[in-house]
Protein backbone atom coordinates (compact mmCIF):
# COMPACT_ATOMS: atom_id res chain seq x y z
CA UNK A 1 0.00 0.00 0.00
CA UNK A 2 1.26 3.55 -0.65
CA UNK A 3 1.90 5.58 2.11
CA UNK A 4 -0.58 7.86 3.78
CA UNK A 5 -0.06 11.17 4.09
CA UNK A 6 -1.42 14.06 6.84
CA UNK A 7 -1.05 17.85 6.53
CA UNK A 8 -0.92 19.73 9.74
CA UNK A 9 -1.82 23.25 9.40
CA UNK A 10 -2.51 26.29 11.59
CA UNK A 11 -5.40 27.22 9.62
CA UNK A 12 -8.05 25.22 7.40
CA UNK A 13 -7.22 27.59 4.21
CA UNK A 14 -3.35 26.88 4.77
CA UNK A 15 -4.00 23.00 5.18
CA UNK A 16 -6.01 22.66 1.49
CA UNK A 17 -4.24 26.21 -0.63
CA UNK A 18 -0.15 25.17 0.46
CA UNK A 19 -0.87 21.27 1.06
CA UNK A 20 -4.17 20.08 -0.47
CA UNK A 21 -2.77 19.68 -4.10
CA UNK A 22 0.22 17.50 -2.69
CA UNK A 23 -2.32 15.36 -0.31
CA UNK A 24 -4.43 14.82 -3.24
CA UNK A 25 -1.38 13.68 -5.69
CA UNK A 26 -0.65 10.78 -2.52
CA UNK A 27 -4.36 9.53 -2.73
CA UNK A 28 -4.52 9.43 -6.64
CA UNK A 29 -1.17 7.02 -6.31
CA UNK A 30 -3.01 4.78 -4.09
CA UNK A 31 -2.33 6.05 -0.30
CA UNK A 32 -4.53 7.54 2.06
CA UNK A 33 -4.53 11.66 3.16
CA UNK A 34 -6.01 13.83 5.89
CA UNK A 35 -5.96 17.36 6.91
CA UNK A 36 -5.03 18.52 10.57
CA UNK A 37 -6.47 21.86 11.47
CA UNK A 38 -5.19 23.34 14.82
CA UNK A 39 -7.55 25.82 14.89
CA UNK A 40 -10.96 26.63 12.56
CA UNK A 41 -9.41 30.53 11.29
CA UNK A 42 -12.13 32.24 12.54
CA UNK A 43 -10.91 35.52 13.27
CA UNK A 44 -10.19 35.81 9.35
CA UNK A 45 -13.60 36.70 8.20
CA UNK A 46 -14.26 40.71 7.32
CA UNK A 47 -16.27 42.70 10.13
CA UNK A 48 -19.88 42.09 8.48
CA UNK A 49 -19.29 38.21 9.60
CA UNK A 50 -19.29 37.21 13.32
CA UNK A 51 -16.11 35.00 14.19
CA UNK A 52 -18.31 32.11 15.11
CA UNK A 53 -20.37 32.25 12.11
CA UNK A 54 -16.94 32.45 10.04
CA UNK A 55 -15.42 29.43 12.06
CA UNK A 56 -18.73 27.35 11.20
CA UNK A 57 -18.30 28.17 7.36
CA UNK A 58 -14.35 27.42 7.73
CA UNK A 59 -15.37 23.92 8.83
CA UNK A 60 -18.14 23.18 6.72
CA UNK A 61 -15.46 24.32 3.67
CA UNK A 62 -12.52 22.15 4.89
CA UNK A 63 -14.96 18.75 5.50
CA UNK A 64 -16.24 19.84 1.95
CA UNK A 65 -13.28 20.11 0.08
CA UNK A 66 -11.46 17.04 2.10
CA UNK A 67 -14.59 14.85 0.96
CA UNK A 68 -13.93 15.69 -2.50
CA UNK A 69 -10.44 14.32 -2.64
CA UNK A 70 -10.68 11.41 -0.32
CA UNK A 71 -9.32 12.94 2.46
CA UNK A 72 -10.34 13.35 5.98
CA UNK A 73 -10.41 16.78 8.28
CA UNK A 74 -9.31 16.87 11.33
CA UNK A 75 -9.26 19.86 14.08
CA UNK A 76 -8.32 21.23 16.95
CA UNK A 77 -10.26 23.79 19.12
CA UNK A 78 -7.39 26.58 19.76
CA UNK A 79 -8.54 30.27 18.94
CA UNK A 80 -6.86 31.95 15.80
CA UNK A 81 -4.54 34.05 16.39
CA UNK A 82 -3.75 32.47 19.94
CA UNK A 83 -2.95 29.04 18.68
CA UNK A 84 -0.41 28.54 21.92
CA UNK A 85 3.54 26.65 21.81
CA UNK A 86 3.07 24.67 25.03
CA UNK A 87 3.03 20.58 25.71
CA UNK A 88 -0.64 20.69 26.07
CA UNK A 89 -1.26 20.90 22.28
CA UNK A 90 2.17 19.43 21.35
CA UNK A 91 0.56 16.31 23.73
CA UNK A 92 -2.68 16.80 21.31
CA UNK A 93 -0.97 16.64 17.94
CA UNK A 94 1.38 13.79 18.86
CA UNK A 95 -1.65 11.66 19.93
CA UNK A 96 -3.42 12.50 16.41
CA UNK A 97 -0.55 11.54 14.49
CA UNK A 98 -0.03 8.23 16.71
CA UNK A 99 -4.27 7.52 15.88
CA UNK A 100 -3.55 8.58 12.01
CA UNK A 101 -0.01 6.46 11.67
CA UNK A 102 0.93 8.64 8.76
CA UNK A 103 4.05 7.95 7.10
CA UNK A 104 4.78 11.29 5.78
CA UNK A 105 3.84 14.88 7.66
CA UNK A 106 3.33 18.37 5.33
CA UNK A 107 3.30 21.41 7.77
CA UNK A 108 4.49 24.92 7.69
CA UNK A 109 8.01 26.04 7.17
CA UNK A 110 9.23 27.91 10.32
CA UNK A 111 10.22 30.95 8.71
CA UNK A 112 6.79 33.19 8.95
CA UNK A 113 5.29 36.41 9.93
CA UNK A 114 2.29 34.57 11.17
CA UNK A 115 2.59 33.99 15.05
CA UNK A 116 -0.07 30.60 14.31
CA UNK A 117 2.49 29.62 11.48
CA UNK A 118 5.36 29.48 13.37
CA UNK A 119 3.97 27.38 16.82
CA UNK A 120 2.60 25.29 14.40
CA UNK A 121 5.86 24.45 13.03
CA UNK A 122 7.11 24.20 16.26
CA UNK A 123 4.37 21.93 17.67
CA UNK A 124 4.51 19.67 14.84
CA UNK A 125 8.61 19.41 15.76
CA UNK A 126 7.96 18.02 18.74
CA UNK A 127 4.70 16.05 18.14
CA UNK A 128 6.51 14.04 15.74
CA UNK A 129 9.30 13.78 18.22
CA UNK A 130 6.72 12.29 21.26
CA UNK A 131 5.05 10.23 18.65
CA UNK A 132 7.90 8.24 17.70
CA UNK A 133 8.62 8.11 21.81
CA UNK A 134 7.24 4.48 22.92
CA UNK A 135 8.74 5.05 26.44
CA UNK A 136 5.94 8.32 26.64
CA UNK A 137 2.76 6.59 27.44
CA UNK A 138 -0.08 7.84 25.24
CA UNK A 139 -3.57 6.30 24.58
CA UNK A 140 -2.22 5.02 21.16
CA UNK A 141 1.01 3.56 20.74
CA UNK A 142 4.15 5.09 19.13
CA UNK A 143 4.51 5.86 15.91
CA UNK A 144 7.84 7.19 13.81
CA UNK A 145 6.82 9.51 10.66
CA UNK A 146 9.34 8.81 8.23
CA UNK A 147 9.53 11.96 6.09
CA UNK A 148 8.47 15.59 6.96
CA UNK A 149 7.99 18.21 4.50
CA UNK A 150 7.30 22.06 5.06
CA UNK A 151 4.85 23.48 2.19
CA UNK A 152 5.36 26.89 0.12
CA UNK A 153 3.32 29.44 1.65
CA UNK A 154 3.06 33.04 0.75
CA UNK A 155 3.15 34.32 4.90
CA UNK A 156 5.63 32.04 5.33
CA UNK A 157 8.59 32.51 2.97
CA UNK A 158 11.62 33.79 4.67
CA UNK A 159 14.20 31.29 4.20
CA UNK A 160 12.26 28.86 2.18
CA UNK A 161 14.44 26.79 0.01
CA UNK A 162 12.49 24.24 -1.98
CA UNK A 163 13.94 20.98 -3.20
CA UNK A 164 11.31 19.00 -3.69
CA UNK A 165 9.47 19.47 -6.45
CA UNK A 166 5.90 17.44 -7.12
CA UNK A 167 4.25 16.71 -10.11
CA UNK A 168 0.66 17.61 -9.87
CA UNK A 169 -0.67 17.74 -13.37
CA UNK A 170 -3.46 15.01 -12.44
CA UNK A 171 -5.13 16.27 -9.46
CA UNK A 172 -4.65 20.34 -10.30
CA UNK A 173 -8.04 20.54 -11.09
CA UNK A 174 -9.31 19.00 -8.96
CA UNK A 175 -7.32 20.76 -6.00
CA UNK A 176 -8.53 24.20 -7.64
CA UNK A 177 -12.16 22.56 -7.15
CA UNK A 178 -11.45 21.66 -3.73
CA UNK A 179 -9.87 25.11 -2.59
CA UNK A 180 -12.99 26.97 -3.74
CA UNK A 181 -15.18 25.59 -1.37
CA UNK A 182 -13.59 28.29 0.57
CA UNK A 183 -14.98 31.28 0.55
CA UNK A 184 -11.60 32.89 1.01
CA UNK A 185 -10.20 31.59 -1.98
CA UNK A 186 -11.24 34.04 -4.51
CA UNK A 187 -11.01 37.23 -2.53
CA UNK A 188 -14.68 37.27 -1.11
CA UNK A 189 -13.45 37.71 2.61
CA UNK A 190 -10.37 39.77 2.72
CA UNK A 191 -7.58 41.75 0.76
CA UNK A 192 -5.74 38.59 -0.69
CA UNK A 193 -6.59 36.95 -4.02
CA UNK A 194 -5.47 33.36 -2.98
CA UNK A 195 -6.94 31.91 -6.34
CA UNK A 196 -4.73 33.89 -8.20
CA UNK A 197 -1.78 33.35 -5.93
CA UNK A 198 -1.60 29.62 -5.68
CA UNK A 199 -2.76 28.46 -8.83
CA UNK A 200 -0.10 30.66 -10.98
CA UNK A 201 2.32 29.21 -8.28
CA UNK A 202 1.69 26.09 -9.51
CA UNK A 203 2.76 27.20 -12.73
CA UNK A 204 5.58 28.80 -12.34
CA UNK A 205 6.79 25.50 -9.91
CA UNK A 206 6.01 23.79 -13.42
CA UNK A 207 8.12 25.40 -15.41
CA UNK A 208 11.16 25.13 -13.32
CA UNK A 209 10.66 21.49 -13.07
CA UNK A 210 9.51 20.90 -16.61
CA UNK A 211 5.79 19.93 -15.49
CA UNK A 212 3.06 21.30 -16.77
CA UNK A 213 1.52 22.01 -12.69
CA UNK A 214 4.06 21.42 -9.99
CA UNK A 215 4.23 22.22 -5.92
CA UNK A 216 7.33 22.85 -4.59
CA UNK A 217 8.17 21.54 -0.91
CA UNK A 218 11.27 21.57 1.41
CA UNK A 219 12.72 18.97 3.17
CA UNK A 220 13.37 18.71 6.68
CA UNK A 221 17.57 18.96 6.74
CA UNK A 222 17.65 15.67 8.74
CA UNK A 223 16.39 14.00 5.95
CA UNK A 224 19.10 15.48 3.04
CA UNK A 225 21.44 13.23 4.34
CA UNK A 226 22.25 10.87 1.61
CA UNK A 227 24.38 7.92 2.57
CA UNK A 228 27.33 6.20 -0.63
CA UNK A 229 29.61 3.99 -0.86
CA UNK A 230 31.33 5.83 -3.49
CA UNK A 231 31.11 9.19 -5.97
CA UNK A 232 31.55 7.29 -8.72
Amino acid sequence: MRPKILAIAAHPGDALFTMGAAVARQIEAGGAGGFLSLSLGERGAPKAIPVEQYGRMQREAMEKAARSLGATAAFLSYPDAQIPFNEEITLAVCDAIRAERPDILLTHWSGSWHKDHQNCHLIVRDAVFYAGLATLARRQPAHQVRKVYYAENWEDASGFQPDIYLNIETVYQRWLEACDCFPMWRGQTGFFRYNDYYSSLAVMRGCLAGFKYAVALMSEPSQRMERVPSLG
